[in-house]
């Protein structure tokens, strides 16, 4: 009897939970899209909620990058390394030079110079190498420079491209030389320090002309690229100039000699022919247009002038004694000033 009372109680229990059960067991009903709710919302005057923002998928890459790396760009390698050794680092660059393009190699006496190919600030050539060696070894980043070899008064400049490896470069000069004597006409010597010689680009004029060499000495050979030169030689250091047009051809050696009309003088105050020179004296030289061409203080002066008419003014104290005088070209010569005339 209890028994049976349990059950029906079971039972009834049953009966009374199974409409919830069921209505728990179906499926849920799916919620609408973002859009109908934000429609529904709007129509009815409720504010919006803001979609939430998705969080990235935990296997995409950040898009943070360490310092130093670029987006998309392969990172250094032992490889990359290497490649970047072999391109930047010294390469070994051999100069050589020559008088003509059939030439041997110059022996000695060169200057190397390499700049960059680019200016500085101050607009020049910042120069990275020199060398004195005839044949230079040098050693250069890869890129290009500005080679410029100078052998005496001859130069030549070009340029070059380092690679990696040997690189070699041959310069041509295309040079010749030039040796100078000068004398009085008659062929009489000129003492080597009454002579001295400068060396001018070609020209029509002075104004077009740049000073190549000065102070060139008697039986110098000075190497120079060839070309056409403008020679001026001196005889002393008053008015005895001669000039000359000479060419320098390649590889060959231009001797030449230029004469002059003038000759050395030496001037002496005397009290009597032949007598001995007066000391404290000041002198000056005239030339016929009345130029001064010579001044000096002493007992015996001397210098050299050019061919042609002067007037010499020997002052001692308040007395001036003059003489005229007459130069040609020849041997040394002494102008005596006789006090006892005036």
């Amino acid at each position: 009897m209890v028994r049976r009372s349990w059950v029906m109680a079971i039972g009834l229990l049953a009966a009374l939970l199974a409409p919830q059960i069921a209505a728990s067991q179906e499926a849920p009903e799916p919620r609408p899209r973002a859009e109908h709710d934000a429609a529904q919302a709007k129509a009815s005057g409720e504010p919006q909620d803001q979609a939430p923002t998705p969080e990235a998928p935990a296997n995409e890459p950040s898009a943070m990058v360490e310092p130093g790396e670029v987006p998309g760009v392969a990172a250094d390698t032992p490889a990359t390394d290497a490649i970047r050794a072999v391109t930047q680092a010294p390469q070994p660059v051999h100069l050589s030079a020559r008088v003509t393009e059939k030439g041997n190699t110059i022996p000695e006496g060169l200057v190397w110079r390499i700049f960059e190919t680019k200016t500085d600030n101050n607009g020049q050539l910042a120069m990275v190498a020199k060398s004195d060696d005839s044949e230079a070894t040098l050693s250069l980043p890869p890129g290009q420079y500005v080679i410029h070899v100078a052998y005496g008064r001859a130069q030549a400049s070009d340029t070059i491209t380092v690679n990696p490896g040997n690189n070699d470069k041959t310069m041509v000069l295309d040079a010749g030389a030039l040796r100078l004597n000068s004398a009085i006409t008659g062929d009489v010597a000129i003492p080597l320090n009454l002579e001295h010689f400068d060396i001018f680009s070609g020209g029509t004029s002075d104004a077009d002309r740049i000073l190549v060499a000065q102070n060139v000495a008697a039986n110098d050979t000075v190497t120079l690229n060839a070309g056409t030169y403008h020679v001026v030689s001196y005889f002393g250091d008053v008015n005895a100039i001669v000039r000359a047009d000479l060419r320098v051809e390649p590889g060959q050696l231009t001797e030449a000699t230029l004469y002059h009309r003038a000759s050395q003088i030496s001037l002496k105050l005397v009290s009597e022919a032949g007598g001995e020179a007066i000391a404290d004296v000041d002198w000056t030289v005239k030339s016929a247009d009345g130029k001064t061409v010579f001044q000096e203080i002493g007992a015996f002066p001397a210098t050299v002038l050019q061919e042609g008419d002067y007037t010499v003014l020997a002052k001692r104290g308040d007395t001036v004694y003059n003489r005229a005088f007459q130069v040609v070209p020849g041997q040394p010569r002494e102008i005596e000033v006789l006090t006892s005339v005036y």
